[in-house]
C-alpha cells in the first residue's frame, strides 16, 4: 500500500468519534475485544467488530490471539507519522509568525 493511500485509510479512521474514543480507551492500555464491547455498551457487538477492522486497515489497531481472546493493542506510529508530515510543519510556520508578530511588537 503506497504511504498516501496509508495515510487516506488513517484519516478515515480517525474522522469517526467512536473509533477515536477506542483508540483514546486502547492508549489506557490493551484490551480484548469483549471488553471493548463492554465499554462501548451503546453498539452493538458486530459494529464494535466493523470499528476495530476499519482501525487495523489503518495499522492503529494490532490484535493478537490468545487462546480464545482476541487482545487489541494501540499501534501510535501511523498517528506519529501523520504529525511528522503534516502538522509539525504547520506548527513550525505558526511558531515563525508568533515570533516575528513579538519582534514587531518589541519594535
Amino acid at each position: 500500500m503506497s504511504s498516501d493511500s496509508m495515510e487516506d485509510s488513517v484519516f478515515k479512521a480517525l474522522a469517526n468519534p467512536a473509533r477515536r474514543r477506542m483508540l483514546d480507551c486502547l492508549k489506557e492500555e490493551p484490551r480484548t475485544t469483549g471488553m471493548l464491547c463492554e465499554a462501548f455498551s451503546e453498539l452493538d457487538r458486530c459494529t464494535v467488530m466493523q470499528h476495530l477492522k476499519v482501525l487495523e486497515e489503518a495499522d492503529l489497531v494490532i490484535a493478537r490471539r490468545e487462546g480464545r481472546e482476541r487482545w487489541n493493542h494501540l499501534n501510535s506510529m501511523p498517528i506519529k507519522q501523520i504529525h511528522d508530515r503534516w502538522i509539525s510543519q504547520y506548527a513550525t510556520h505558526a511558531l515563525s509568525v508568533l515570533d516575528r508578530l513579538k519582534s514587531d511588537l518589541e519594535a
